[in-house]
């Protein structure tokens, strides 16, 4: 085929074995499809096409990708608002007939349906990090890191201290749209128990709010990070160094610390144990 349609906010190219999405830059497309650039569909991916009309004078060519292939989509578990699914493409309601065209081109392509055993879509590229309202989130492509902040963190996560997890650690991750009510990322680990119904209560996760973790940062980060589970074994985590921290940061922790403490939410052994912590860091 090796031919360009072009739509309101993405172009597909479609080459021999694979459909390339290039997202249009511009304050009307969704910050989701500018922050993933473009992405490339291999057609084992890809099990069906549609068209449809759409709204106002367009029709909609989408591509419907088989279960697991993409790890977006896994991510994002059907949350996703039909105007940020980035495997649709609108077009004016003119071009029905060219979409119908490639839409045939297409289907005729496809060989592979039902669940894939891999992903088949590349992953956002690492490293991202992003602010969730409790902590600063940071993935390498080996560790994920969560950073609390004094402002917005529980103080069960305060006692647990800031966190950091090895790939080889986790068994996936459970992302909740800020869109929705009480939107998080947890991050699940292997051999642990259950963790705690809140996920503000929750070491191993973070909480977004208003203006914080939003869906075109937060997403890509928890698809990279699926991504990069899904293909690794499990290792045991290597211990790192602690690098060196601010010291004046260390004394806000520690004053937020003694807040806690007068407040009752520490007890004095937390207290004293979690300050020669944060002390030891220096």
């Amino acid at each position: 085929m090796g031919d360009v349609l072009a739509g309101f906010h993405a172009a597909w190219e479609f080459e021999s074995d694979s459909v390339l999405i290039r997202y249009e830059r511009g304050i009307r497309t969704p910050k989701l499809f500018q922050a993933l650039g473009e992405r490339r569909v291999p057609l084992e991916a890809i099990e069906g096409v549609t068209l449809a009309p759409g709204k106002r004078g367009t029709v909609v060519l989408r591509a419907e990708l088989r279960p697991g292939a993409d790890p977006l989509m896994e991510a994002a578990a059907g949350q996703l608002k039909e105007s940020s699914d980035p495997y649709r493409l609108v077009l004016p309601a003119e071009r029905e007939t060219l979409a119908e065209y490639y839409a045939d081109e297409l289907r005729g392509r496809l060989t592979e349906s039902g669940p894939a055993e891999r992903h088949l879509v590349a992953a956002p590229k690492v490293p991202l990090q992003f602010k969730a309202y409790d902590a600063k989130a940071a993935f390498d492509g080996t560790a994920v890191s969560f950073r609390w902040f004094w402002t917005g963190a529980s103080s069960a996560k305060w006692k647990a201290g800031d966190q950091r997890f090895a790939v080889g650690e986790l068994s996936g991750v459970e992302w909740r749209s800020p869109e929705v009510f009480e939107g998080h990322l947890r991050l699940l680990r292997r051999d642990t128990g259950a963790p705690p119904a809140q996920a503000d209560q929750d070491p191993a996760a973070v909480v977004f709010g208003l203006g914080y973790g939003p869906v075109h940062e937060s997403l890509p980060f928890a698809a990279a990070v699926l991504a990069a589970v899904r293909s690794c074994a499990p290792v045991p985590a290597i211990p790192t160094a602690r690098a060196r921290r601010d010291p004046a940061d260390i004394a806000e922790r520690i004053r937020h610390l003694g807040e806690l403490h007068q407040a009752g939410l520490v007890t004095d052994e937390e207290f004293s144990s979690k300050k020669a912590e944060l002390l030891a860091e220096l």
